[in-house]
């Protein structure tokens, strides 16, 4: 026969898990090994909890493991494990030692029994036979007070619940409330670092009175805000004379567009002045009428500085095309002069005075050819021979061509490295260059003193704002104690044809020259001057490396070749420059076949009768430049040596011809020819 599992429809030995919102009903379980006890109490109980039965004291134990009870009844006697065997165990465990136990006993009603009833853990005796009120009665209380427990417990938990629930809530508010707060001190130190600040202005306010002001007034202005709303008048009274009109009639403006874009020179506390961008809106309430204007007022003082130094240097870069263009066709024209000169002075017999007007014309000749070697080094455009240049050969030729120059009352104070290292440049070119600061220096020190020659060097990283390429750089300073060069005039004078000295006394163009060369040779210059203190100018040059100062110390020792006779191919498209040059070349023992053009040039090298032993072609020309020449013409001779003449030429372009064909620059002498003429020949056949 099946022994019953549940009573009232529940499982027996089901856990009850309800959530909290409904009532637990409460469970008591009844131990008893007589079936009919187990039914006739369950149906007495089943009304007032739900009933779970166990016919020992190991299946009563089983029953404690998986969920809690309002109430045991267990009888005394049972076989195996008896009553007081199982009250002890399940008091013995911290899980069940709370549960009362009312003891059922049909026998042994005797105090002694009882005594041990209750020391095992029982709180009430029911004996059999059982009367149902009363049994009814003592479990009532049980599962009521059970009852009461868990509601108090889950009122507990829900209160708990809510206090946490509340915690987090306010814990999340917190949290939000130090966000919220960091984002606004973020804000507030980027609004603080920046040029700019934020305000806002009543609709009518005359002179301008700002109720708010965001970022770092003070910084900007130079004036606390509290200075300013004590002295309304300041804003308009700091304003550049020249901007007030401007800045007056855009406020006036702003009334009937709602709007406000100016661009002004303010004055600050310590007297500098800096630019201002202002800018403000108009605000309106949800009705559409005005309530006050919302601004910004940015410092645009570098960006307009950063602004004046790019105009600067494109307006140097437009003078150096233009004086670059202006030197091409000078060059030409000084080319056919001076071979002229030369020639007569080489064939002609010539009287004193004819000599004396010969040696005048030249002179003159000579000084415009060295107007346009300084037009040329300020364009950046002249043909540059960088070497390795010796410290202590430079301060001797200096000094040698300055020696009946200064006068005197100036002293040269030469302060030169110890270590042997050297500069890459043109070595002409370096010299005349601090020619032109030393007598700029003299000049500036009218009652005599102290030029001071200082060499250097210096390295120089990334990201170093001279807009110099990183590397190791050889600095030429020359100091003076002079006058000084006034501030207003400082960059201009780096201009060409800028000078401050009266008529005739200069031609404003060696520090435009300096300033080309060293930019032109990789490097810089920089001035820096103080009125009545003096002046300080800087050359910065790359520095020679070894093996480019072995090859300099070469080369010094290396005897001169004089080369053959040689059949030159000339092209010019100048007829007086080409008819002085082939007349040079015949002086020096040539034979010429002169073309126009590079069309007729290339007619010639294809005729078999005709063996050229080197081309000679100008550089710029039209159709075909003197590269093109060269190009097609070796296609026809891959073995002809080339020489190329210029008056001026684009550094990059010249760049692309071939590495053995050389560069000679007009007007040049006749043993600046031949040398020209050996190198070429020369090149070739190394090259070859």
């Amino acid at each position: 026969m099946n022994r019953p599992e549940s009573v009232s429809g529940v499982p027996v030995d089901a856990a009850v898990s309800l959530d909290d919102g409904e009532a637990e009903r409460p469970r008591v379980l009844v131990v008893d090994d007589d079936e009919r006890n187990l039914l006739a109490i369950a149906t007495v109980l089943e009304d007032i909890g739900e009933v779970v039965v166990a016919r020992s004291g190991e299946e009563a134990l089983r029953h404690l493991l998986k969920g809690d009870f309002a109430v045991i009844l267990l009888d005394v006697y049972m076989p195996g494990m008896d009553g007081y065997e199982t009250a002890q165990i399940i008091r013995s465990r911290e899980q069940t030692k709370r549960i009362p136990i009312v003891f059922l006993s049909a026998v042994n009603k005797e105090t002694e029994h009882l005594i041990r009833g209750y020391a095992m853990g029982a709180v009430d005796y029911v004996f059999k036979p059982v009367d149902p009120v009363v049994l009814r009665s003592k479990v009532a209380v049980f599962v009521d007070l059970f009852a009461k427990t868990r509601e108090i417990e889950r009122k507990a938990r829900h209160e708990q619940a809510l206090l946490d629930a509340n915690l987090r809530a306010n814990a999340e508010l917190l949290r939000a409330e130090q966000e919220l707060r960091r984002a606004e001190q973020r804000q507030a130190a980027i609004i603080q670092s920046l040029p700019i600040l934020l305000y806002l202005e009543p609709l009518t306010c005359a002179p301008r009175c700002p109720t708010f002001v965001s970022g770092d007034f003070k910084a900007i202005t130079g004036y606390a805000f509290m200075e300013v709303l004590e002295n309304p008048s300041l804003w308009a009274e700091r304003l550049h004379p020249d901007d007030r009109d401007r800045v007056v009639r855009a406020l006036e403006e702003r009334g009937a567009t709602g709007k406000l874009s100016v661009e002004y020179r303010w004055r600050c506390a310590d007297g500098s002045y800096k630019n201002f961008h202002d800018q403000a809106v108009l605000l309106r309430d949800p009705d559409g009428r005005p309530i006050e204007y919302a601004g910004t007022l940015t410092d645009v003082t570098e960006r307009r500085a950063l602004e004046s130094q790019l105009l600067h240097a494109q307006k140097m870069d437009a003078i150096g095309k233009l004086t670059g263009g202006i030197a091409h066709d000078f060059n030409n024209l000084l080319a056919a002069v001076l071979g002229g000169i030369g020639l007569i002075e080489r064939r002609a017999e010539l009287g004193e005075e004819h000599r004396k007007i010969l040696g005048m014309t030249k002179r003159a000749a000579d000084q415009g050819s060295e107007l346009v070697r300084r037009l040329l080094a300020f364009a950046r455009r002249q043909q540059l021979q960088p070497a390795s240049v010796d410290f202590e050969a430079l301060h001797k030729g200096v000094d040698d061509l300055l020696s009946h120059t200064l006068g005197g009352l100036v002293e040269l104070d030469w302060r030169l490295p110890e270590d042997g290292w050297r500069a890459f440049a043109d070595r002409s070119q370096l010299e005349l260059a601090l020619m032109n600061l030393i007598i700029n220096a003299r000049d500036a020190m009218p009652d005599g003193g102290t030029i001071v020659i200082t060499a250097g060097k210096r390295d120089v990283e990334a990201g170093n704002g001279l807009e110099l390429a990183p590397g190791s750089y050889v600095t030429v300073e020359v100091t003076d104690r002079g006058s000084g060069i006034p501030a207003d005039i400082l960059e201009k004078v780096l201009e060409p044809f800028f000078t401050t000295k009266p008529v005739g006394k200069g031609t404003g163009l060696g520090l435009s020259m300096v300033y080309g060369f060293a930019r032109q040779s990789g490097g810089t210059f920089r001035l820096r001057s103080d009125p009545g203190e003096g002046t300080r100018a800087e050359i910065w040059l790359p520095e020679a490396s070894a093996q480019e100062q072995a090859v300099a110390v070469a080369a010094e020792h290396k005897p001169a070749d004089i080369g053959p006779a040689l059949k030159i191919l000339l092209v010019d498209d100048h007829a007086e420059v080409r008819i002085m040059t082939a007349a040079l070349l015949a002086e020096l023992g040539h034979e010429v076949v002169e073309a126009p053009s590079g069309a007729e040039a290339l007619n010639v090298l294809r005729r078999t009768d005709l063996q050229i032993d080197l081309l000679l072609s100008d550089y710029a020309m039209p159709h075909l430049s003197g590269t093109d020449i060269v190009d097609a013409a070796r296609k026809l001779r891959p073995d002809l040596p080339a020489l190329l003449v210029t008056g001026y030429a684009d550094a990059d372009e010249i760049g692309e011809r071939p590495m053995d064909v050389a560069i000679l620059n007009k007007p040049f002498t006749v043993p600046d020819l031949a040398s020209a003429l050996r190198k070429a020949v020369r090149s070739r056949a190394e090259a070859a």
